[in-house]
């Protein structure tokens, strides 16, 4: 057997931070200073990261920060990334459609990034960027997506508000947690529907009978 002993020196006082910071990660992968800025500030602080980080390892978990950003994540720890059977950290399962919408969502963050503070869409401009982009969503299916990604801390809005008008917060968490495989499967799609889209384009083209020039009508000036 293998001796386990952890070397945790939280305080007292700071007990109840320390166990809402690990329920948070475990809960939602992400820890944002943009919307929780007392708990941002006691997990990005060297001490208590190092806590925590001690108590992770421990079920092969670990935390990472970026205080760039401002994000604290839960990351598998480097130990445990070839341990058969554990479950995967920082990776959530999102379908096709969903990294679609993710897809959008990150470029409009990066579109929005530097103008005033926060970053901001409301629902309607978004719901118009989505369909820019060919992506096809129902009611429904865009519904559940909000509610996991806000979930998931990767955007933020008040559950009470609908419509057009309804704000939109997006978060620099949305760039992390991607699964690598299954984002180029997605990028591979949309490449293929996009060269698919012009290989028609350019057959229709041909098709179409070349105009001699008195097939022009002179334009009157």
């Amino acid at each position: 057997m293998s001796d386990i002993s952890l070397h945790i020196t939280i305080k007292e006082e700071s007990i109840i931070l320390f166990k809402k910071s690990i329920r948070k990660l475990l809960e939602s992968t992400f820890i944002l200073r943009d919307r929780e800025e007392k708990l941002y500030a006691f997990v990005s602080r060297e001490s208590n990261r190092q806590d925590i980080s001690e108590y992770l390892r421990l079920i092969g978990f670990d935390l990472l920060v970026d205080d760039k950003v401002g994000v604290a994540m839960l990351t598998a720890s480097e130990e445990d990334l070839e341990t058969v059977g554990l479950k995967r950290a920082n990776v959530i399962a999102f379908t096709n459609l969903q990294y679609h919408l993710l897809l959008v969502l990150w470029k409009v963050y990066l579109e929005n990034l530097g103008y005033g503070e926060g970053n901001f869409v409301t629902k309607g401009d978004l719901i118009d960027k989505i369909r820019d982009y060919g992506v096809v969503v129902v009611r429904t299916e865009l519904s559940a997506a909000f509610k996991l990604f806000k979930k998931h801390s990767l955007i933020n809005y008040a559950e009470d508000e609908d419509g057009e008008d309804m704000k939109i917060q997006l978060y620099p968490s949305l760039q992390f947690g991607w699964d690598i495989p299954q984002f180029k499967t997605v990028v591979g799609e949309y490449l293929n529907e996009e060269d698919s889209q012009k290989t028609e384009e350019a057959e229709q083209a041909k098709e179409q009978p070349e105009l001699e020039p008195e097939d022009f009508e002179e334009e009157e000036l």
